[in-house]
């Protein structure tokens, strides 16, 4: 995809500062945060939707690369006991704007109960 920030952001295309990388994954600090920590994990494939990934089969490989990537991001800040959230916001009306499935993790405060 070669509009897209995130596949751009992967080729050092945009310089951004990669907190946790590995074969599968990276992840980055949003630049519209939530709360006081808000990193996006993302796929280094491009899937556009859980609904892409699925029909390639990923699902399962995707979950965890996920949620390895995130205990390791979380151990990184700090925030692996006191708590975090993890959200995947899927299309237009769950509040997707970047169309490269990624999974939010949130934390560093408490938490309300409304979602990104």
């Amino acid at each position: 995809m070669s509009a897209c920030i995130f596949c751009k952001i992967l080729k050092k295309e945009i310089p951004s500062q990669i907190l946790f990388e590995n074969e599968n994954v990276f992840a980055i600090r949003d630049i519209q945060p939530q709360s006081k920590e808000h990193v996006l994990i993302i796929p280094k494939k491009h899937y556009s939707t859980l609904h892409e990934a699925e029909s390639y089969g990923e699902l399962e490989n995707l979950s965890k690369f996920w949620l390895s990537a995130a205990l390791e991001v979380s151990k990184q800040l700090k925030i692996d006991f006191s708590g975090y959230r993890l959200v995947i916001n899927q299309g237009e009306n769950g509040g997707q704007t970047v169309f490269h499935l990624h999974l939010h993790l949130l934390g560093g405060e408490r938490l309300s109960g409304k979602f990104v």
